[in-house]
């Protein structure tokens, strides 16, 4: 029956309070969302978790200056005590396993076990970099093999497979520029970076010694091509552009922004962390590119992690390839796999590197998940992939640009991502109250505020993992959310109500972080 109680709340209805606690708990549990205090908090510091014998007083100390001198003071739980404290704390993280993950520009995409098992395979999960090769001959198989499709896939000449995610391939990528340029004695200063191009871009520029140049946008959020021919001459050394944008827009003059950069002599580099949106459509290699980085943990799924790194595999044009780092692997005529070295380099060539990005080979982890993801779909199935991402993207746009304002709406479809504003919101509201109003409703938040380009921008991603059924659930939650922030709804300003902890100030947070338990604090 669907009974009126004694306080007005019907079922399936808001709990009419201020903070969504009509009936509080003196544990602080609620139902199965249990209260969990700081491991400090549960053990005494006194004691120890498990039962070990006395030192003996008159054994001899081996440690000599090293020896402590103080109690650890640390919290001493039993295993039971330490298992609970730790499952508690992962049923409070949120995860691609529990819902839609509409991070903007993060690719958070289903992990398809099939990805996993292999990866754990014996073989695999066990490898060791200084293992004798005879004895990895299938493990540097497999490396070669997802080159050669990386390779096919972004119509480039070469692969470097040992940067470790996406800012360290853009490393890589710029470091094969200037050795690019070095090697034919042109010292150019300057690297041009649109204002649509990922925050890391610049940074990483910077880092490699380059003076970085803003690139506007036109209104329709793309390149300005003719602000960019007009600042190209001969100390530029070529351009960092993301491709899909961050505005979620493909940049349509790729091929004339390429043309215009290698008539002055300089470089492309493309930013590839949105090549979920073009993979199996676009080639980059077609576009004029000469260095792209792939970030494995997105594209090919495994989003942030693996077990481990992610990875970010660097494709390079014919110009560049030559400079590309070590070590890599080579099919020689016989069929077997050659790891190069530097013992070995200029037998394949490859006599001008600019040195090595990592110790080893790269993440294994994520080489055998990505060569997975891609042979278990096929050309036909990557493809489909890109194009439902792209699809759901744009059924997001449309559901909510009616209410949210779309600063692109009205330039034509985006591709991956869907971006929305704070204009239109009722003074006093702001994408953050949003966000975390979204929390309340059992959304991870959105990425907030990026790109710079766009005031109180909300950036959305939904990925091809997602179903109808999903994405019209959080479309009613932004719709509701978007109409309590125009009408100024207080109660969003103190969201979110119903997580395990209120709203942080998060400029404190930020600012003056609490490192260290102290009881006193």
């Amino acid at each position: 029956m669907n009974q009126i109680n004694q306080s007005g709340w019907k079922p399936g209805s808001p709990v009419p309070t201020e903070h969504g606690e009509q009936y509080p708990t003196v544990t602080g549990n609620k139902a199965l969302m249990l209260e969990e205090r700081l491991i400090f908090e549960l053990g005494r510091r006194d004691t120890c978790g498990v039962d070990l014998p006395e030192p003996d007083p008159a054994a001899p100390n081996r440690l000599g200056k090293f020896a402590r001198q103080q109690a650890l003071n640390l919290p001493g739980l039993s295993e039971p005590e330490t298992v609970r404290h730790y499952t508690r704390l992962s049923r409070q993280n949120y995860a691609i396993d529990l819902g839609l993950f509409p991070l903007g520009s993060c690719t958070m995409k289903h992990n398809p076990r099939l990805n996993e098992k292999v990866a754990r395979m014996p073989g695999f999960a066990d490898v060791h970099p200084l293992q004798p090769v005879d004895t990895v001959r299938g493990a540097l198989g497999v490396i070669n093999e997802l080159a050669h499709w990386l390779i096919e896939l972004t119509g480039m000449h070469g692969v470097a497979m040992t940067p470790k995610a996406g800012a360290h391939g853009e490393l890589c990528g710029v470091l094969c520029i200037r050795a690019a340029l070095e090697a034919r004695g042109d010292a150019r200063k300057v690297v041009l970076v649109p204002e649509s191009a990922h925050g890391t871009n610049p940074a990483t520029a910077a880092f490699a010694g380059y003076e970085v140049e803003d690139i506007p946008a036109t209104p329709e959020g793309r390149v300005d091509l003719a602000a960019l021919k007009a600042r190209l001459g001969p100390d530029v050394a070529g351009v960092m552009i993301t491709n899909p944008n961050t505005c979620g827009l493909f940049e349509r003059e790729m091929k004339a922004i390429s043309d215009a950069v290698h008539e002055v002599g300089g470089f492309v580099y493309c930013d590839g962390a949105n090549f979920n949106a073009i993979m199996g459509r676009v080639r980059p290699g077609d576009l004029g590119i000469d260095a792209m980085h792939i970030n494995l943990h997105k594209t090919f799924s495994t989003p942030h992690g693996g077990g481990g790194p992610g990875s970010g595999p660097v494709v390079l044009s014919e110009a560049l390839c030559p400079y590309g780092p070590l070590p890599f692997t080579a099919k020689m005529p016989d069929g077997t796999i050659q790891l190069v070295e530097e013992e070995n380099a200029a037998e394949h060539g490859h006599t001008e590197t600019f040195g090595r990005m990592a110790a080893f080979h790269g993440q294994m982890g994520m080489f055998t998940r990505a060569l997975t993801y891609i042979l278990s779909h096929g050309a036909d199935g990557l493809r489909q992939a890109s194009g439902d991402a792209v699809l759901n993207a744009n059924y997001l746009l449309r559901s909510l640009d009616d209410l949210f304002d779309a600063p692109f709406g009205d330039t034509g479809p985006c591709m991956h991502e869907a971006l929305f504003s704070d204009h239109g919101f009722a003074e006093g509201m702001s994408t953050l109250d949003v966000a975390k109003g979204l929390i309340d409703e059992g959304f991870h938040p959105m990425t907030m505020y990026f790109p710079l380009v766009v005031h109180g921008s909300m950036l959305v991603e939904p990925t091809e993992t997602e179903s109808k059924a999903v994405l019209d659930q959080f479309i009613t939650a932004m719709r509701s959310l978007g109409e309590r922030a125009k009408a100024g709804d207080e109660a969003l300003k103190t969201a979110p109500h119903h997580a395990p902890r209120a709203r942080l100030d998060e400029a404190q947070a930020a600012r003056k972080p609490v490192l260290a338990y102290s009881a006193e604090v």
